[in-house]
């Protein structure tokens, strides 16, 4: 997927291994202007990795990562999973856990997070599964992002990060039936 956006090529492509420093650069970025993650890894790098077990993609600038999403399985404590499939019940699908989406300050009101997100829900219908995520709810350019591009809030929880930690997160689900491609263009005109 390639697009020029202000003067710049914007391609978004599978991450690679040899993306994973630039992936941490701009995380670390991310992290000092927004304080995402919440809690900076002892590893990126492996951060990063485990949640693209279903995949992951960069966005790229002129050549230089720009953003990435990861797509897994999820994890225990995930809250997103067990919300979908108790309301939708025996007929929710099974899921794919959207993660890991970042874009660097310096590149951001461009569509590059839509497209990401584009790419991850992609591949995870692909598969047969439905795109599901947590975001810390106090990250509300996140779940605007989110919200823009038509995901429904299912709950928000309270989770255990730590034995005197508690973190209130916002579980989202991708609508139905809109393709990726679709949703993504619609949030980039909003």
């Amino acid at each position: 997927m390639r697009e020029e956006t202000a003067g710049a090529v914007i391609r978004v492509r599978r991450r690679e291994e040899r993306d994973l420093d630039a992936c941490v650069r701009v995380l670390a970025a991310v992290h000092q202007r927004d304080g995402y993650p919440v809690d900076w890894p002892a590893a990126p790098a492996e951060w990063l990795t485990g949640a693209g077990s279903l995949g992951a993609w960069v966005a790229a600038s002129d050549g230089a990562v720009v953003g990435h999403v990861g797509l897994g399985r999820g994890a225990e404590g995930d809250a997103a999973p067990g919300l979908w499939s108790a309301r939708e019940g025996a007929a929710a699908a099974p899921v794919a856990v959207v993660g890991r989406l970042f874009v660097a300050p310096a590149a951001r009101g461009h569509g590059i997070g839509a497209r990401l997100m584009a790419a991850a829900v992609e591949e995870a219908r692909l598969r047969g599964l439905h795109p599901v995520l947590d975001v810390v709810a106090s990250d509300t350019a996140a779940a605007a992002l989110y919200e823009r591009l038509g995901w429904t809030l299912l709950a928000t929880v309270e989770q255990r990060w730590g034995p005197d930690r508690r973190v209130s997160v916002r579980a989202y689900a991708a609508p139905r039936g809109a393709t990726a491609t679709a949703t993504a263009t619609a949030a980039e005109g909003a």
